[in-house]
């Protein structure tokens, strides 16, 4: 194996290997991809691993991870979590028989925000029993950061895990400051260095804090081999260790030269009278309403000048620039920007987000639950059955198990979502 015995049809054959002689295995590794991964966790400041599989191979394995934690300590394997989790979260929390704790969002976020305060931690200590762990995702969709040192302080105080999907944020221990989970004081975070680094789509990293309990540290290959294919793309492994050299030789210094020209792109859309969200620095999130669009529309005039927003809906419209782009690329999606006529604002908000929740089904119990699927209007006071959404962003606005309410289905056809599946 591999069938095309390394014959050049597409081009990348040559270098497709598997697991022969000189190759080594990923997740038995002694040769080339220990020192690539070893190269990697010097890169990164703390050690990480390598997945062929995305950020949603390390949140099943930093699941599994907080899951052993709990259990070697004698407690339940309780996680609390803000609900703008990754469906990925929910399927691998079923599978491994967690309960979860949601932490409500604060009433004016998004459902892809969940933004928590002090105050939502401090109701943690009251809970029975106290979770074994805290689970942020962070830079979330819309490019907002958590403040992951008062988490990871709150959690180390109080004898909590702090986990952290940072899928959108591989780049943050680049910046002139760090602003990476791990340096931060996160115990466990995984990162997709394909969303803005230059890797192939399926790379991503596994970093183990240096706070992370030993059991973490012992079992972390072995937690993302339990749910990894045993054929790992080869060409996704060697885009990872291609992306090391970038980084080590002038990854940083792009970015000192890049930042800026996100800076002033910013000040002249903000001065064009756009409105802009977010605090993550390589993200630009548009709110398009007061300047009389829907994000929808926005993202339709960008693709006709060839320019293609990684999300949309109703409200934003999110753009991921990278060093890769060029300078005259970011004139060229300014310009664009700045060039469309103001009209008068959409006065039309999204419907208020439910902020009561009634949990009446474990995920567990859903897998084998018989299920059906229908219109969302027919679903009132249903019990939820989705684990998946649309992606992106791949974060429901009603947990499975959830019985589903009138804001709930109000909410669902503002973004779009025609049919829900719900139990029998």
């Amino acid at each position: 194996m591999p069938g095309h015995k390394g014959t050049a049809w597409h081009g990348c054959e040559p270098y497709d290997l598997t697991e022969i002689s000189g190759a080594d295995e990923l997740f038995a590794p002694e040769g080339i991809i220990a020192e690539s991964e070893a190269n990697a966790t010097a890169l990164f400041g703390c050690r990480t691993l390598y997945s062929a599989e995305g950020s949603s191979l390390c949140i099943r394995a930093m699941l599994y991870l907080v899951m052993r934690h709990a259990a070697a300590a004698g407690r339940k394997p309780v996680i609390a979590a803000a609900r703008n989790v990754h469906k990925t979260f929910l399927t691998a929390a079923a599978l491994l028989h967690f309960d979860v704790q949601w932490i409500e969002p604060q009433q004016d976020s998004s459902y892809l925000t969940g933004r928590i305060s002090v105050s939502d931690l401090e109701q943690l200590l009251t809970s029975n029993p106290k979770p074994a762990a805290l689970w942020l995702t962070s830079p979330d969709y819309l490019g907002n950061l958590a403040d992951i040192k008062a988490a990871a302080d709150f959690c180390h105080k109080h004898d909590m895990l702090l986990i952290v999907d940072g899928a959108h944020g591989a780049y943050l221990r680049f910046l002139p400051e760090s602003l990476h989970p791990a340096d931060l004081g996160a115990d466990l975070c995984c990162s997709s260095a394909h969303k803005t680094l230059p890797v192939l789509t399926g790379g991503a990293y596994l970093h183990i804090g240096d706070h992370a309990p030993e059991i973490c540290r012992n079992e972390a290959r072995q937690a993302l081999a339990m749910f990894a294919s045993t054929s790992p793309s080869y060409l996704i492994l060697e885009s990872l260790d291609l992306c090391n050299r970038y980084l080590a030789d002038n990854f940083p210094s792009q970015m000192r030269g890049f930042l800026p020209l996100l800076d002033i792109m910013r000040n002249r859309l903000r001065q064009h009278g756009w409105m802009l969200c977010g605090s993550e620095p390589m993200k630009l999130t548009i709110q398009p309403k007061p300047f009389g669009y829907t994000g929808n529309q926005l993202a339709d005039i960008l693709q006709n000048h060839h320019i293609y927003a990684e999300f949309a809906d109703p409200d934003y419209v999110v753009m991921m620039p990278s060093p890769k782009h060029s300078a005259a690329d970011i004139q060229h999606v300014t310009d664009v920007l700045c060039s469309i006529p103001q009209q008068p604002a959409i006065p039309k908000q999204p419907p208020q987000f439910p902020h009561v929740h009634h949990q009446v089904m474990p995920l567990s119990e859903i897998l084998a639950a018989p299920t059906e699927a229908l219109p969302v209007e027919c679903c009132l006071n249903r019990i939820c059955a989705e684990f998946s959404v649309s992606c992106p962003p791949a974060v429901p606005i009603v947990i499975c198990g959830e019985r589903i309410s009138e804001e709930s289905i109000r909410c669902m056809q503002y973004y779009g979502i025609r049919k829900c599946k719900v139990i029998q």
